[in-house]
């Protein structure tokens, strides 16, 4: 395996990790290899951005960042609760792989001793090997303890909470009235920076204006290096918090203001980026780790048109609003192409020059064609995976539901517009799948199994041999 010796810690990153430059793509990147920043909500819906159709959510920053670059409208992630969806995002791989998905525990909690493995290639850790001076901030919720944290896991520095910002709950009041007088200290949730507590309680109601100037000090620090930057915003979450200047200043009340206040960060970040001169050659992709946590009513977003949210395998819970933006190297429009964030760090590594060895899978695949306009996406599938179970999987056109449940047992997840197939609380295994056309039936409503049983068969035969490929590994998220 061929290689570029960048400088002395790349190289030993290269080394122990067999990363190593691509020669065919070195000599057009070498000099200009494109700085990357991911923007990731925590439980924002398909429908909470202006430009992905929401009418009184006002998002001028998100919706130019389409404008400008690529609205993605067939965009998923990797699972539809919070952990798993981000080892999906960091090592291009399904979370079943890495032991980051449990039937059990569902996500990973303050008492949990596991976290992603050290044997995993985060983004972050691959980029190193081509000189990339990478940032973590924000929510990170794969392990609160090393070996497991960002500085462990490729990343230059960390400035975040190490997990949900629901938990290390003090105070038996319920979410709602906490959120409606902005009471953080009722959330014993620490701030890290690198490894040191530096706050606890964290003040959450200036987490994201905090998060946007760790941001912008970074870009300045980085100066001319390429660099990677993940910003994980731990809202919209429940319990929803705002600066004093978004206060009750959106028509959609405090998740408006909430949302609202995340756009005016992209807004920071992309000027930070014009000012600093490295704005042209700079990737910014904006999405969402799951859908919307409908339980909490007017404190959860919406899916827009689609069926289900947060927790569930329905369209809702992990297929989400994604802008990405890259003024030198993006050519502009609506992409309807399928992708998914497991499909990021294949693409970095292909713009960065980057190859990962091929000692293990990977789920993802390269987007640099589509982000040209010069080409399609690879992608021919969808697994939506509910824990360590493959719940449905979407081929083409057509997806198929073998085993239906509610999103966290929350009957309010669906449409008005009741659909015909009545979903339970409690896990159902099909006798027949359901089957929709998700471009012609986006909301899945219209089950159509009984016209195409040979399209069901088709996406079973996909299905079962995708699960005879996965090799078992220790469960992390039960330790």
């Amino acid at each position: 395996m061929k290689s570029i010796l960048v400088n002395v810690l790349p190289l030993a990153l290269s080394l122990f990790y067999g990363i190593v430059p691509s020669m065919a793509t070195s000599d057009r990147l070498k000099n200009d290899p494109p700085n990357i920043i991911v923007i990731f909500a925590d439980d924002l819906g398909y429908g909470d951005l202006g430009v992905f159709g929401h009418p009184t959510i006002h998002t001028p920053n998100l919706d130019r960042m389409a404008f400008e670059g690529q609205k993605w409208t067939n965009f998923y992630v990797a699972a539809p609760v919070c952990t798993p969806s981000r080892a999906g995002l960091l090592t291009g791989r399904l979370p079943i792989r890495s032991g980051m998905a449990s039937d059990r525990r569902r996500v990973l909690f303050p008492d949990s001793k596991g976290g992603l493995p050290q044997s995993e290639i985060t983004i972050a850790r691959a980029l190193k090997g081509t000189g990339y001076r990478t940032a973590a901030i924000g929510k990170w919720h794969l392990g609160h303890s090393s070996p497991h944290l960002p500085t462990d896991h490729g990343f230059d520095s960390y400035f975040g909470i190490p997990y949900s910002n629901d938990m290390d709950k003090v105070e038996k009041t319920d979410h709602y009235t906490l959120a409606d007088q902005e009471r953080y200290q009722a959330y014993n949730v620490p701030l890290l920076r690198d490894k040191e507590i530096i706050e606890r309680p964290t003040d959450q109601r200036s987490i994201t204006r905090r998060y946007t100037e760790e941001a912008v000090t970074k870009i300045n620090e980085f100066g001319e290096d390429p660099f990677f930057i993940y910003l994980a915003h731990n809202l919209p979450h429940i319990p929803l918090f705002r600066s004093a200047e978004f206060r009750e200043q959106s028509l959609a009340g405090i998740y408006g203001d909430v949302i609202e206040e995340i756009d005016w960060s992209v807004g920071q970040i992309l000027e930070a980026l014009k000012e600093a001169g490295v704005a042209e050659n700079t990737l910014v992709v904006f999405t969402s780790d799951n859908g919307p946590w409908h339980t909490f009513r007017t404190h959860g977003g919406t899916a827009g048109l689609l069926r289900g949210a947060k927790g569930g395998t329905f369209e809702g819970g992990m297929r989400e609003p994604t802008v990405f933006w890259w003024p030198a190297g993006i050519k502009p429009g609506v992409v309807r192409d399928m992708a998914t964030t497991m499909d990021l760090l294949p693409t970095f590594c292909a713009l960065s020059g980057t190859e990962l060895p091929d000692d293990r899978v990977y789920d993802g695949y390269d987007l640099s064609p589509l982000l040209r306009g010069t080409g399609k996406s690879g992608r021919e599938t969808v697994f939506y995976y509910r824990g360590q179970q493959v719940y449905a999987v979407r081929k083409g056109d057509y997806k198929a539901h073998f085993i239906t449940q509610l999103e966290y047992g929350n009957p309010t997840a669906h449409p008005v517009t009741r659909p015909e197939v009545t979903v339970e609380n409690t896990p159902t295994v099909l006798d027949t799948p359901l089957l929709y056309n998700v471009n012609v039936d986006p909301g899945e409503r219209f089950n159509i199994a009984d016209a195409h049983p040979e399209i069901i068969a088709e996406i079973r035969a996909v299905m079962e041999a995708h699960k005879a490929g996965v090799v078992p590994v220790e469960n992390q998220l039960e330790k």
